[in-house]
């Protein structure tokens, strides 16, 4: 009878724990499932470019936004026609048409979201800290590809065209005192 007394609360603190750590671990394991399997629209990030171009043709869309900033924020071409495999260079074109210096993070998502695990960058401005003083302009550049595995997928190897949308964020984590 003893035994259960004390074996009750300590099963109970390993499976606290046991909670406690999943808890911890749940985004890192998220962003792990997101980057694998391209879910939710997540790009991946690529080191080097695929060693084939396909004929293949689809064509990338470039939406861009701007969320609580005096920032204009546009692509230098809202639409190119890319070939699968073949390494794509974008330039962004921003301004700070506000009195003050901000900074500001870009962050991007995929549409369609199935997507996500073929769009490729090589380099990006994303997720990084920006800033711009009044009246500064600044051009960033995204290189990418599209993985040409999206061939052998059949929820996505007849797209013709995808949407790579952009939004830059406020942040005033950034800012100096």
């Amino acid at each position: 009878m003893m035994k259960k007394k004390t074996l009750t609360p300590i099963l109970l603190a390993g499976i606290f724990c046991i909670m406690l750590g999943l808890s911890f671990a749940a985004v890192p394991l998220y962003d792990l499932f997101c980057r694998v399997t391209g879910f939710g629209g997540t790009t991946q990030i690529s080191k080097e470019p695929p060693k084939m171009v396909l004929d293949k043709i689809v064509s990338v869309r470039f939406d861009t936004n701007v969320n609580n900033l005096t920032w204009d924020f546009k692509a230098k071409s809202n639409v190119m026609d890319v070939k699968v495999g073949q390494v794509n260079k974008i330039e962004f074109e921003v301004e700070n048409y506000g009195n003050d210096t901000t900074y500001g993070v870009a962050s991007f998502n995929v549409s369609p979201s199935s997507f996500g695990k073929y769009y490729s960058k090589l380099g990006c401005f994303c997720f990084e800290k920006q800033e711009l003083k009044a009246g500064e302009k600044a051009t960033y550049v995204m290189t990418f590809y599209l993985d040409p595995e999206l061939v052998n997928d059949p929820t996505v190897k007849n797209l013709q065209d995808v949407t790579m949308s952009y939004t830059f964020f406020s942040t005033d984590y950034y800012k100096q005192s």
